[in-house]
């Protein structure tokens, strides 16, 4: 293992989440908390092809360490051809095989949960990547399976096939992100195979987060869209307290803004209204900073509005 990443106590994770998940979002989520990040989705055959806009993908936060990248991808050459682009690349610790992505474009193309209905090929491209692989670990992003569940199969086949830990998301690809998660299930897996379990799906609060844990006894949980407008919810694990300072919100709110910009520079100011629209629910008059921001290009002028809001706004009780 890591010597920075280890599951004697359990592990917080950022899941990884399309346009949401940038460097930026995640510099902030481990600043104040996250045990590991992990980079968008990327595509095996993007990287294999040397797309400039997925290498740039790759970028990390210097204080991303452990980092995680997640792949995906159906064809074993391509595969390893991704990684071996992703073994000249320093500061990348795992390699993450995505093998639950619901959405059609990813399935239609044979990746993500699509894997879930060739598990032989599934496990040759998991062992594709262990061999071919400069990093420490290799993980793995699974569901409990694509129409029907078989859960304890799939687990028992990525840990054969050399992973190291796997992650759970708890509902079947047929379950896309509305039906309810199968937390049982994930107890399951954690029984069946010996290698770290981290649960994913619905935990969207500190209680949850902390039921989730008792209930599965898995060895981490992995956060996504709980984490969207409430990135201090790895603070307030981290901490182990539940109530959190409107004083920490607002530091934390200012640090997204701060490198959304270092980032992306003005443009970070479109990209930062999306958050700006979740960050603000719950606060008094949050439809009006809503309406304020979306005509605010200059980053001093936005960085401003912001700043008085949620430094002086109250929260809604």
């Amino acid at each position: 293992m890591l010597k920075n990443l280890s599951f004697d106590k359990p592990i917080y994770v950022l899941a990884p989440l399309a346009g949401f998940t940038d460097l930026p979002f995640r510099s902030v989520t481990k600043k104040f908390g996250a045990d590991l990040t992990v980079s968008e989705m990327l595509s095996s055959n993007a990287l294999a092809h040397g797309s400039k806009k997925t290498l740039h993908m790759l970028e990390k936060s210097p204080i991303e360490d452990p980092y995680s990248v997640q792949i995906s991808g159906s064809d074993v050459d391509v595969v390893k051809q991704a990684v071996e682009i992703l073994n000249e690349y320093d500061g990348i610790d795992i390699i993450d095989l995505n093998c639950g992505c619901p959405v059609p474009k990813v399935v239609g193309h044979g990746s993500g949960s699509s894997l879930l209905l060739n598990l032989p090929l599934m496990g040759d491209i998991i062992k594709t990547i262990k061999e071919t692989s400069n990093k420490s670990l290799t993980s793995v992003k699974i569901r409990l399976g694509f129409e029907e569940k078989n859960h304890i199969e799939i687990a028992k086949m990525v840990e054969d096939s050399g992973a190291d830990f796997l992650a759970v998301h708890g509902r079947t690809r047929a379950g896309k992100f509305k039906s309810a998660v199968d937390y049982d299930a994930i107890a399951e897996i954690k029984r069946a195979v010996n290698i770290p379990v981290i649960a994913n799906g619905d935990i969207d609060s500190f209680d949850k987060a902390k039921w989730v844990l008792d209930h599965t006894g898995v060895d981490g949980i992995m956060i996504g869209r709980g984490a969207v407008g409430a990135p201090w919810i790895f603070h307030q694990l981290r901490t182990g307290t539940k109530d959190i300072d409107k004083n920490i919100k607002h530091d934390i709110i200012m640090e997204h803004f701060d490198k959304m910009i270092e980032f992306y520079d003005s443009y970070g100011v479109a990209m930062f209204r999306k958050h700006t629209h979740t960050y603000s629910k719950g606060y008094r008059g949050a439809s009006a900073l809503r309406n304020s921001v979306n005509s605010i290009s200059n980053i001093e002028e936005y960085r401003a509005v912001i700043d008085d809001f949620f430094k002086n706004s109250e929260l809604l009780t």
